[in-house]
């Protein structure tokens, strides 16, 4: 019998260990080459861990939710083996364990066979905190069955003395019409390694930055004319819709290119300007809020800038972004204007020292030339690390943003 360790694979550096979320494959089951096993939850990414060899999978060694690290053996594979289900081979972590085995119930006050719940009675009062006290058996010398529990389940509810006798105080306080104190449902459930990740870095950025933000409203009606006259040509031309967001990405390199500062990083007493633009995108997903990052974005066509934007809000949901593709990021953009918010302060991402915080454009009043007219405007926020970027270069910077938009051709002669 040929046996094979499945491993958990090499984690990044920055990652020491991961959670195991779901098994795809029982013990006894036959599993293909490269046919993913399982997923395995980093602080960043959800990895997808394949089978290294065809064969039958003899062991789980560590069950759902197990936190691992890299190298950690977790399943045994046979490569000779036949599949057979046999819940007897399974061989999983210790896990706390339920037994519903069917057996005779009886009231503790009786001795005899009367009010003996059957094994399917038994079950259905357990499952309801009822008592064989609670029930009149109909069965063979008053044995309690399955039916009658649930006659007496779905019988009207009397009146209840001796339960209203119990909870005197509860039924005095509470008001007509006021909920039951009593059904207040809740419910505790871990955090995922990305979210307790993202509260870590928030955590962080909050505490060692000098956050401040400034504001400014921007005028999209020549980015809605210049999409509306192009997007029908650009999809057939390049495949791809033409979205808002890779404006809004050639908008920040631009000014970027203006005021290096903003594209700058701490380092201890150090600040390292960065000599290209890596520019993440955050992108909402159904494990939270993830960032992957636009390398070089200056060297990026607006075809470009769409096609890797739709490639990672589509990993981003099948969680399959990698590691490489969220590491790094020299300025972050955040387009909370897709669930429709009107302005927010957004929070810098570390190491970088600003992000740019884009909300939903509304029609609104606003004053051209002494007229009263109607604009689609966005109100746009960079938020900035005051240790090292000052008041002028932010306000400065978020104006060659808001230029670059009202007058798209500045971005074609680096105006």
């Amino acid at each position: 019998m040929a046996q094979i360790e499945v491993k958990v694979p090499q984690l990044s550096e920055s990652v020491a260990e991961a959670t195991l979320l779901q098994w795809h494959k029982k013990v006894g089951e036959a599993v293909a080459r490269d046919e993913n096993l399982i997923d395995v939850e980093t602080d960043k990414v959800v990895l997808e861990l394949p089978a290294p060899e065809a064969g039958v999978i003899t062991q789980i060694i560590k069950a759902d939710g197990s936190t691992v690290v890299a190298g950690e053996v977790i399943a045994i594979l046979d490569t000779d083996a036949s599949a057979q289900v046999s819940p007897l081979e399974v061989k999983a972590a210790p896990a706390p364990q339920s037994t519903n085995e069917p057996t005779p119930v009886a009231a503790p006050e009786l001795a005899n066979k009367s009010n003996v719940a059957m094994p399917a009675a038994a079950k259905i009062l357990a499952d309801n905190n009822m008592s064989t006290s609670q029930v009149s058996g109909t069965g063979k010398d008053g044995r309690v069955t399955k039916g009658d529990v649930l006659a007496s389940l779905n019988a009207p509810k009397a009146a209840a003395p001796a339960a209203a006798a119990a909870k005197p105080a509860l039924q005095a306080v509470a008001a007509p019409g006021k909920a039951s104190l009593e059904n207040r449902p809740e419910e505790r459930v871990p955090m995922s390694r990305l979210r307790a990740r993202v509260a870590e870095r928030l955590l962080q950025s909050q505490a060692t930055n000098a956050i401040l933000t400034t504001f400014n409203e921007v005028n999209m009606q020549p980015v809605l004319d210049l999409r509306a006259k192009y997007k029908d040509k650009f999809e057939k031309e390049h495949g791809v819709k033409l979205g808002f967001m890779s404006f809004f990405v050639k908008a920040v390199v631009h000014a970027l290119k203006k005021y290096p500062i903003v594209n700058a990083s701490v380092d201890g007493n150090d600040i390292v300007y960065h000599g290209y633009f890596d520019i993440g995108v955050a992108v909402g997903s159904p494990r939270g809020l993830v960032v992957p990052v636009l390398r070089d974005a200056d060297q990026l066509s607006i075809a470009d800038i769409e096609k890797k934007i739709g490639e990672f809000g589509q990993k981003a949901k099948d969680g399959k972004l990698s590691i490489e593709e969220m590491t790094g990021g020299t300025f972050t953009v955040s387009n909370g204007g897709t669930f429709g918010s009107m302005l927010s302060t957004p929070i810098i991402n570390p190491p970088q020292s600003a992000i740019l915080g884009i909300h939903a454009t509304k029609d609104r009043a606003v004053v051209e030339n002494g007229q009263i007219v109607i604009r689609p405007m966005n109100y746009f926020a960079l938020s900035y690390d005051h240790r090292i970027i000052d008041g002028r270069e932010a306000v400065l910077s978020l104006v060659a943003i808001k230029e670059a938009l009202e007058d798209p051709a500045r971005l074609l002669l680096d105006l």
